[in-house]
Parts: structure tokens; sequence; C-alpha cells
């Protein structure tokens, strides 16, 4: 197989993509189709469709494993089958995926709620078609034994406004990111998962800190109430690492300065 284009988008790492594509409304992205392949004929008819089914290659990984532990998992199991699953982590790396079409212009496809990595290869393109491909009633096995429901997120002034100024002077954007990783409650000591090493917990004070690139989200959460707090945002940079001529791998130190010089609160 040959892929006929790429995705791009604001997933950069692993730990940007969501685990539907749907919890990531609001950030569009494209799909670039190849020239001279006759891929605008390929395309007629297909701006008629609110979705569209992208099958695609997980680029950034290598190798499989007969097992996965689910974000959520079942009650009563730490993981399930590859087959019975979704991970990426798959004898062939092939991913599907339902987004919403925008827009087509020439041979890009603008498109919202996907779950793909920027500069992923895109495989195929197919048309959604409810009457065909919708089944809400049909059983879901083990998802339907899941542990928990959505927490609600709230968002304290201090977080907020540290968003806005990031948001406001580069891609970033840490609240939907946080909603994206947190929503589901998958931190804690019995719903949460505890293996994702961007995440530091204090489950006697309640307390998080989650990683989202150079940048650490602090955030409290009340079990009773199903319920995260996203307090503040912090610098993962030391005051030794932003000193000036350091070594800028990621080219946001100048970012981290001006936040810490104007915007903590």
């Amino acid at each position: 197989m040959t892929p006929i284009g790429k995705f791009f988008g604001d997933a950069v790492y692993k730990y940007d993509a969501p685990r539907q594509g749907r919890l990531f409304a609001g950030h569009p992205g494209r799909i670039v189709l190849s020239p001279g392949k006759n891929f605008e004929m390929a395309l007629r008819d297909l701006d008629g469709f609110e979705r569209i089914w992208v099958i695609f290659l997980f680029h950034e990984n290598a190798g499989w494993r007969p097992t996965t532990r689910p974000p959520v998992p079942p009650k009563g199991k730490d993981r399930v089958g590859t087959f019975a699953s979704r991970s990426p982590y798959r004898p062939n790396p092939i991913g599907l995926s339902c987004v919403r079409l925008l827009k087509i212009d020439g041979l890009t496809l603008y498109v919202d709620e996907a779950d793909l990595l920027n500069e992923t290869p895109i495989l195929d393109i197919k048309p959604y078609i409810p009457m065909a491909d919708a089944f809400p009633n049909a059983k879901a096995g083990w998802v339907e034994d899941q542990v928990g429901d959505l927490w609600n997120i709230e968002v304290a002034e201090t977080f907020a406004a540290q968003n806005r100024w990031i948001a406001e002077r580069s891609a970033f954007d840490l609240l939907s990111f946080a909603q994206v990783q947190l929503s589901r409650g998958n931190f804690s000591k019995d719903v949460f998962d505890s293996s994702r090493r961007r995440l530091i917990l204090d489950e006697n004070a309640k307390t998080g800190i989650l990683a989202y690139r150079t940048f650490r989200i602090y955030f409290s959460y009340d079990e009773l109430s199903r319920t995260v707090c996203l307090q503040k945002i912090a610098s993962g940079y030391t005051a030794e690492d932003l000193k000036e001529n350091t070594e800028d791998k990621y080219g946001d130190k100048q970012l981290h300065r001006d936040f810490l010089k104007n915007c903590v609160f």
C-alpha cells in the first residue's frame, strides 16, 4: 500500500492525541492528498457528506502487543485483547477514524474531530453513511463494563487567565488537552491510569500534575463528586534551563521566560 497523502493538525506528540476524535472538537486539521494522481477526480461528490472514514498508518509505533490496558479498564480486568481494543500497537499498524468533513479545497480536505497525529500518512478515505455504518443499539462488549462516566472539569480563574495568555502567543491549548486527558478520571487509584508517565499524583492530597509538552498543569480532584479542578499552569523548565544562550530544543524558551515574567499569578 502507498499513502495517498498526509494529515496535518495540532497533535504533534502521542500524548497530544485524544482517545476519541469527538473529544477533540474545535481543533480543525487538514488532509492534503498527493498531486499528480488524479485524486481531484476521486474526491468528486464527497463534499456532500458530513463525516468520512479515514484509514491511516500508526507511523510513530513499532511492534505490537497481544493485549492492551485500556485508558478506562472494565471492572475486574486490567487488560483486554488487542483485537478487542483500538490500541495503536497492532500486527498491521492501521488506524480507522470517523472525522467531520468541513470542506474540500482542491486536494485539501479540512476536517475536525480527528484523533490523528501531525503528518500521519493517509491510506484511504471513504464516506460515512449513517444507514449502513451506525448501529447505536449494538452491544459493545467490555466497553459497557468500563468504570465510571465522564468527570466534570472545572477551571480556576488563575488557570483560565494563564491559558488565555499562552493561547494568544502560541498554538498551545492546555485547557483542551486537560479536558481530553482528565475527563474520564483515568488517574485515580481505582479508575485512573497510574501507568501514564506524564502524570504525577498525590492520592492523599487529591492533587496531580499533568505534563503538556514543556508546561505543567496543576489540578485537584474529588472522587465523590467526580470533579477535576484545573488550578494553575507552571513552566516545566528550571531557572537554569531558562538562562540565556542555553540550548532551546523545542524553540519555546522565550515563551516560558515571558510567561514567568508576566503571567504568574
